[in-house]
This record gives structure tokens, sequence and C-alpha cells, in this order.
């Protein structure tokens, strides 16, 4: 039998090599562009910094994800592996608090990555608000968001109905015409001599900068905010049930990924700051690299910069968009969500969870400010590599997991780096993303944030029932149901 499609269960299939899920995650990059002007706020040139140690404790956090990748091969990332790892096995009761864990870590990161469809949906609509301004006479910029939202969700959805390989194959496309200028626009400034090293160096901290408890919540705040842009290359692991050759493909992945991010993380923002300064900056805090194209190439350089920016959008739209999706079609299998949302087409596809996302993100359309969602999202995503690391120890200590093969293994003693960071994010960066939204955008977006984690409850209650009822049904009948939840990764 296939291992691709287990007892004819709605599982994914096995189509890509480390290449093409490089290609889907290379959307990552992007991500900076709303914090671009958010953390010189209150960092100012230190934000290079900020950048820097962010993506090293992605490669901190992704080298315990690569080896959950490899260990449980059928997961899918983050979600799988914490849904997995905190399952009680061979539980007889109806409500597993191991079980609720583990698919609230889930639900944690697809919260964290769901918006991310809204916020650059909303971005999209603002630039081509900017370079077409008959649109603003034609449409206010939350018709023209939401409709640009539509138009994207609805492209991408048929694009990737036919499988991950296809849109592995639009994430090239777009990469090409995304991520070159991006570098571009990121060294041409220096080649140039448009970058003021002074502008770096005499800006290095705000001049009221005190290690004081007050900035001290502010940088964890900050370092959360980050970590969402900076850290988020782990998804490249979230297609570990996809990969041709996990071992192999998931650490190649992430690696390349990551070495990627460190320098256009770092580059972008040194060169940002180094042609406007800081103030500059925060006079153009939503698209600061739009003067930046204007120094270093002239009026004409905007509006390459503008189509650049919008192709690029639209491949983080696609990277979120299958991340979330693959994250609520693991929910769905482990019996941690209604079992409807995990069917899959006959492509492998979670089409039922991409629909239920496309409409939930049309919905934060109206919201239709950015930061109040990244905000919110960054809430769960500090949640979910919280308990992913903690899941990962668990996973090094428990006798039901230490003996399992290991294609790829992170160094001796890394279940205490794991940890470390664990802790890192819960409760240090948890506390200072609260204190930095109620300083910043008030308690909105953290009400938020917390009302859509807490929803999980009774969701996950329900799913519980549900397949308690058809255990009840499939005993009552004499069968054995070959896509029973607790069963689904019982074949590593």
């Amino acid at each position: 039998m296939s291992e691709n499609r287990l007892d004819g269960a709605d599982h994914l299939e096995r189509s890509i090599d480390w290449k093409q899920g490089l290609a889907i995650a290379l959307g990552v990059p992007l991500l900076i562009l709303p914090s671009l002007g958010y953390l010189p706020l209150y960092l100012s040139a230190a934000a290079i910094l900020i950048w820097g140690l962010s993506v090293l404790q992605g490669f901190m956090q992704s080298t315990a994800y690569a080896e959950m990748a490899t260990t449980f091969s059928r997961a899918s990332g983050l979600p799988g592996f914490a849904q997995h790892v905190f399952r009680t096995e061979n539980y007889n009761g109806r409500y597993d608090k191991g079980k609720l864990i583990g698919g609230f870590s889930a639900w944690s990161y697809w919260f964290a990555w769901t918006p991310v469809l809204a916020i650059f949906a909303i971005l999209v609509g603002g630039y081509l608000h900017g370079l077409f301004p008959v649109l603003g006479e034609m449409f206010t910029e939350n018709e023209l968001a939401l409709m640009t939202g539509l138009v994207i969700f609805s492209g991408l959805f048929v694009v990737n109905w036919f499988g991950l390989k296809d849109g592995a194959i639009l994430g090239y496309i777009l990469a090409a015409i995304s991520l070159l200028p991006l570098v571009v626009l990121a060294v041409a400034p220096f080649a140039t001599g448009h970058v003021e090293l002074a502008n770096i160096t005499g800006s290095w901290l705000p001049a009221d900068w005190a290690w004081d408890m007050h900035h001290i919540l502010i940088l964890f705040g900050i370092f959360a905010i980050a970590q969402w842009s900076a850290c988020a290359w782990e998804t490249a692991a979230i297609y570990g049930p996809e990969y041709k050759n996990p071992s192999r493909d998931v650490p190649k992945a992430l690696l390349a990924c990551g070495i990627i991010c460190f320098f256009s993380f770092v580059l972008v923002q040194a060169a940002v700051i180094g042609v406007l300064g800081v103030d500059g900056v925060l006079a153009e805090p939503v698209s600061p690299l739009i003067p930046v194209a204007q120094a270093v190439f002239g009026e004409a350089g905007s509006v390459i910069t503008i189509v650049m920016l919008i192709a690029a959008m639209v491949l983080i739209i696609q990277t979120a968009y299958l991340g979330s999706s693959r994250a609520m079609h693991s929910m769905a299998m482990e019996g941690n969500l209604p079992k409807s949302l995990g069917k899959t087409n006959r492509h492998g596809t979670p089409f039922v969870a991409m629909l239920v996302i496309g409409a939930f993100n049309l919905v934060l359309i109206f919201m239709g400010n950015p930061a109040a969602i990244v905000a919110a999202s960054a809430i769960g995503y500090t949640c979910a590599n919280g308990i992913s690391l903690f899941a990962y120890v668990r996973a090094r200590r428990h006798p039901a997991f230490a003996g399992l093969d290991r294609p790829f293994k992170a160094p001796k003693g890394w279940k205490n780096v794991a940890m470390a960071f664990g802790l890192f994010n819960l409760p240090l960066c948890l506390i200072g993303v609260v204190y930095l939204n109620s300083l910043e955008i008030g308690w909105a977006p953290t009400w938020v944030g917390f009302i859509v984690l807490a929803l999980y409850i009774p969701i996950w209650v329900y799913s519980q029932n549900e397949s308690e009822r058809a255990k009840t049904r499939t005993a009552a009948a004499g069968t054995s149901d070959p896509a029973e939840p607790d069963k689904v990764l019982d074949a590593r």
C-alpha cells in the first residue's frame, strides 16, 4: 500500500523535495515588511541587532524542530509535533488533558499564521491605492483591501487545488520576481554609497533608553514581534508529511531558509536606516523601502518597488495560506478539530481548511489595521513556539519517545537549549508582547488574541464528543475506522 495515502484516509501526498519546500517558505523574508518601521520606533538602529539575534534564535529552535520532523515524519510541523507528543497513549476517557495541550499549541500556531493573509491583503490594497490613485476615487481603502483579498485568496486556492508541487512552482516564480529585487534594494544602497554609517552608529539606542523594568518588558515584547517574522522559517518543517525524503529534505530546507533570512533581515533593516536615518524611517513606517528606492534609483525606482512588494506579498500570503491549512488539517486528523476540516481532495490538498481560512481572513480584513492584527497574532506564535519546544524536551525524555529512530539528531544536550528558549517564549515574551501592545495599540488586539485562543476550548470539546460518537457508531457496526485520529501517526 502506498505510504502517501494510508487506508484511504485524508492524508497528504509526498510530492516535494527540499528545494520545493524552500521555495514555498521563501515568503518568510518578506515578513519583515510590516515591522521595518516598528522596531526602530522603540530601539532606533539597534533594531538591526534584534533582527540578527531573532534569526539566530530561529536556528536554535528549528534545530529541535528538524529533529522532531524526522522523528515523526507524518506530523505537520509544530502543530503535529505538539499534538502527538502530549497526547496520552491508550487514554480511555473522553477528555485527555495532554491532548488538549497539544491541540492548543496547534491552534495557537494556526492563529499565528492565518492572519498573515489579511495583513498582507490590506497592505497590497494600500500599495495599489498608491500606484493607481484613481482607485482611491472609486473605492475606500477597506473595500479595495477586501476585493484584493478575495482575488488573491481565490487565485491561490485554484493554483494549490492541484497539490503542493504546483504551489512550489508558483513559489519559484514569485521568489524570482520579489526576492531578487529585495536583495538589490538591500545591497545597492551600500554599493552606491547612499548608506551613511553615522545614521546607524549615531542613533544606536533612543536617547531616553534605560535598563529599567519598563524598557526590559518592551524589549521582551520586541523580541516577540521580531520572532513572529524572523523565526517563521520553521514553516519549512510543516510540510513534513509531503516531503519525499523528510530525513534529508527537512533539515536542508530549514538550514537554507534560515541562512537566507539572516542576511535579508539584517541587510534590509540596515539599508533602510542607513539611507533614511531613524527619523526618516519613522516618517515612513509602513513603506520605508519606497523612499530608499527613490534615493538609489530615482522616481522610477518607487514604481518598481511597489510592483516588487505586491509580488512579494502574494508570495507570503501563499506561504501563510499553505502553512495554516496544514495546521488545521493536522488538528482535524488528530481529533482536535471537527473531522470535516481534515478533508482533502484527490491531489492531497486540504481544501475545506483552505476555504475556512480564506473566509476567516476576509472577516479579519474589516479590522483594517495590520499592526493590530500582528499584535494579536504574535500572542499565538509565542504560545506555539513555547509549547512546541516543551514538546521536544518531553520527546527526548519520555520513555515512549526516547528510543525512537531519529534520522536527524540535534547536538547532545539540545533539550536544555530547547527548554531555555521555551521559557524565553513562555512566559517572558508573552508578558512582553502583552505589555507592548497595551502601550502602542491599546488592549483591543490583546483581547482579540486571547479570545480567539480561548475559543479553542469549546471547539475542542465538540471535537472530542464527535470522535466519541464516531467510535460508538463504529463499535455498533462491528468495524474499525482506518482513519481514527489516535491511529494516524502510529506508523512513523
